[in-house]
């Protein structure tokens, strides 16, 4: 211990004296560990992040399967109430209704909130404590009784502490609070964000549309379980073949071909986990070859002091220290300026999680993709802390420690050796522009992916377009006055100043995704293979005209009764594939016992995602459906507007409650915020690889001029002998310029087949743009290449500077 404060306190001293020297360590490490910092938060977010109970190992998430596939799905009633009373590995298991919408009333505006309906022993199982309060009761399985977020809490009711057995409205009922949870629960599921919790017995009259409990093959049900102490998910998974087996021999219709797949309750789920760690995994990548590149940098600072340091080594060397002593010093100096660096990173990395936090997918529902700087996030970058100082300072410190004394005293650099073709300093220079143009070019493509997802034709009218959302049925109207109110609205809004049209749907194109199902045409005999999956929405008159998205052919929608035959316009990819040699007008097509006549065809929209194939669209009249099949999401209002889209806001919502005083308004947003949400992926990739490829260029440049200022100032007595022996100032220019330039087309050659490989992995992340883009893989060569240029240019006009006579003094 004596020996190590001594060394710390010399590191210390040592370091003070070259405050220039040390900013630049930290601030290249500190870059580097801020980029992994920030990515490490979504990988622990997303991967590492344990359900918010007791015991979150023991607490599984149960899936069902259908014919051997690796897809989760949801339970049915019966499923589950045969898994809860015969599966033997589990000391309970409970399930929960993962979204249900309401509308909350009291005090304020009403406001729509999500929740969860859950059996009662959904909080026992689950083991959450409470904030104030209890779970629910065995007894209260159908009691209006709700458990609050911690955040509606706070924002809904001030944080009051009485709020245990006061009443509340939601949905046009009252329901008594019995408890308020932790302020990090948000339920069991990773990213939905409910806010309430009621007991399972309140949804079907809560539930927009009211699913079906004895129906063994209607799936609707969460599920999770608790392993008893000392069974192994092992143990659990076999028991559950065995239970899936005699299912399937019990209800051969139903659950023949079924099975069920188990894992970690609050973790990804299985239909998504291969995308979003194939994505996270893409990010930690090119992070750590944002910190190699900065740990070259570094490197090759130490290099340069190790240099100008090799007489001191061979001196303390000579008064008797060992080479061990002096490694261990130089290498607690590497240290101490990593984790300085590694401070200052996780500071950045603070504020990086919270600008990404503020991206949004484009979804109707709540979700919770918020990122922060946790205690793994810490430790992890603590870790690469002190593996980046024992990376970068190694070798330096291994070098310097061994200097070859007699050079040494004599004062020749000890670092380069006669006859090698590149030294060390110039193998670290190759490796960051090689990792350098690895990032650069995955930065390129995501950027033109970027710029292909904005110019892509999405189909529809992008400006002065406003959008908010109602939802009569769970204020308690019947569908008979939902329609009415929806009529009346429109009629309301379309004499606001300014308002071009209004329409009515139930969520708008590019949302993720709504409801689909399977359409043949009824004239055409049944295929044996699955019939197409089309896309549903609903439209009231003049949605078109509102969207901006053109007719082909037939008429739009008018006032149809629920009562008349069932209507429907369809987009021309779903005209082509299902009548590719007739009109499609007045045709018949069937969704399972619906059937629906053509009346229309418009142009193709994208969907759901903007990088989609286009889809088959059918549009269904919005009076014609919101008795028969009510839209979960609720309604939205589309209002094309003259000018400021958003300035009308206000007057719509009065007019909204004009008609009801008591209706909740949400998801008000104009279509070009919509359409930014919509870009997400192609905007957080194109951020993070653009902040990432900027950082590794500027380190890697100025890598390349550090050493190129090195080798000039090693060789100004050289450079003197040549320009007084009448070597013209060009001729110099280009013996510094060439030495540049030769590295960085060796580490051209190396990375640009990196590049290809890793560009192959990033394809399916990527918009309009091929992975071995032509473009990308010029320009990104081109641009490194001219930085390297720049960086190799002020040194060599420094060293055709040199004045001979100064030079030949130099020592």
């Amino acid at each position: 211990m004596p020996a190590l404060r001594q060394d710390l306190t010399y590191s210390f001293r040592r370091l003070s004296r070259s405050p220039g020297f040390v900013f630049a360590v930290i601030l290249s490490i500190g870059l580097g560990i801020a980029a992994n910092a920030t990515i490490f938060s979504m990988v622990s977010r997303f991967v590492f992040w344990p359900a918010p109970v007791a015991d979150p190992s023991t607490l599984m998430a149960i899936h069902t399967t259908h014919d051997g596939d690796r897809c989760c799905n949801n339970f049915s009633w019966p499923i589950y109430t045969d898994l809860r009373d015969q599966a033997q590995s589990f000391s309970g298991v409970a399930a929960y209704y993962e979204l249900l919408p309401a509308s909350i009333g009291g005090h304020g505006e009403p406001e729509r909130v999500w929740g969860q309906a859950a059996t009662s022993n959904f909080f026992s199982v689950a083991q959450v404590r409470m904030s104030l309060g209890r779970g629910f009761l065995p007894s209260e399985e159908h009691l209006p009784v709700i458990v609050l977020s911690h955040r509606l809490w706070q924002r809904r009711f001030a944080s009051d502490p009485e709020i245990l057995g006061k009443s509340i409205p939601l949905s046009g009922h009252t329901f008594t609070v019995v408890g308020v949870a932790l302020p990090g629960f948000r339920g069991l599921d990773l990213i939905l964000d409910p806010e309430f919790w009621v007991p399972l017995g309140n949804v079907e009259q809560l539930a927009t549309s009211i699913p079906s409990r004895s129906a063994r093959d209607y799936h609707w049900l969460a599920v999770i379980a608790r392993l008893k102490p000392g069974i192994t998910q092992f143990q659990a998974a076999a028991e559950l073949v065995t239970v899936a087996q005699r299912f399937a021999k019990a209800y051969p219709a139903t659950d023949k071909g079924g099975g069920f797949l188990m894992g970690q309750a609050g973790s990804l789920p299985p239909r998504d986990k291969s995308t979003v760690l194939l994505f996270l995994a893409a990010l930690s990548f090119v992070v750590l070859l944002v910190l190699g590149i900065a740990c070259a940098n570094v490197a090759n600072l130490l290099l340069a002091q190790a240099a100008g340091r090799r007489r001191e080594m061979a001196v303390r060397i000579a008064l008797g220290a060992t080479r061990s002593q002096l490694l261990r010093q130089m290498l607690v100096e590497s240290l101490l300026l990593a984790l300085g660096g590694g401070v200052f990173g996780a500071m950045l990395a603070l504020w990086a999680t919270s600008a990404l936090s503020a991206f949004r997918l484009p979804a109707p529902v709540p979700l919770d993709l918020s990122i922060s700087v946790d205690w793994r996030v810490q430790l992890y970058s603590f870790a690469l802390s002190v593996g980046a100082g024992l990376l970068f300072g190694f070798v330096p410190a291994w070098i310097a420690s061994r200097p070859i004394l007699a050079s040494a005293l004599k004062g020749e650099d000890g670092l380069t050796r006669p006859g090698r073709l590149l030294s060390l300093r110039d193998v670290l220079v190759v490796s960051q522009i090689v990792m350098c143009l690895v990032l650069l070019c995955a930065t390129g493509l995501f950027l033109r992916s970027l710029e292909q997802a904005v110019g892509i034709d999405i189909g529809f009218r992008s400006h002065n377009v406003l959008m908010l959302s109602v939802d009569p049925r769970v204020h308690g109207y019947t569908a008979e006055r939902t329609a009415q109110f929806l009529e009346q609205l429109q009629g309301r809004v379309a004499g606001i100043p300014s308002v071009v049209s209004v329409a009515v749907t139930d969520v708008p194109p590019l949302s993720g995704g709504n409801r689909s199902d399977a359409f043949h045409a009824e004239s055409q005999s049944k295929s044996t293979g699955p019939d197409p999956i089309v896309e549903l929405y609903m439209a009231s008159p003049g949605y078109f005209e509102t969207m901006g998205i053109p007719r082909l052919a037939g008429r739009d929608f008018a006032h149809e009764t629920a009562s008349a035959p069932k209507v429907a316009i369809v987009n021309r990819a779903f005209a082509e594939h299902f009548f590719p040699r007739e009109s499609p007008i007045g045709q018949r097509v069937v969704d399972g016992e619906t059937t629906y006549e053509i009346i229309g065809v418009v142009q193709n929209i994208k969907s759901r995602t903007l990088g989609e194939d286009t889809r088959y669209v059918l549009f269904r009249s919005l009076a014609q459906s919101t008795g028969s099949d009510p839209s979960f999401l609720g309604y939205q209002l589309v209002i094309h507007t003259a000018g400021d889209a958003a300035a009308i806001a206000g007057a719509v919502r009065a007019q909204i409650h004009a008609l009801d005083s008591t209706m909740a308004v949400y998801n008000t947003e104009t279509m070009e915020e919509h359409l930014r949400e919509a870009l997400f992926l192609p905007r957080l990739a194109g951020t993070l690889f653009g902040i990432f490829g900027f950082i590794g260029l500027v380190l890697a440049a100025v890598g390349l001029y550090g050493l190129m200022s090195y080798s000039v100032s090693r060789r100004t007595r050289e450079i003197g002998i040549r320009i007084a022996l009448g070597a013209q100032l060009g001729a110099v220019h280009r013996l510094i310029l060439r030495q540049g330039m030769v590295l960085t087309v060796i580490a051209m050659a190396l990375g640009l087949p990196a590049a290809f490989a890793v560009a192959g992995l990033l394809s399916s992340f990527l918009y309009g743009v091929r992975p071995h883009d032509a473009a990308t893989f010029i320009l990104a060569p081109l641009f490194l290449a001219l930085v390297a240029l720049a960086a190799s240019w002020l040194p060599a006009q420094r060293a055709s500077r040199i004045d001979p006579q100064s030079a030949l003094r130099y020592e």
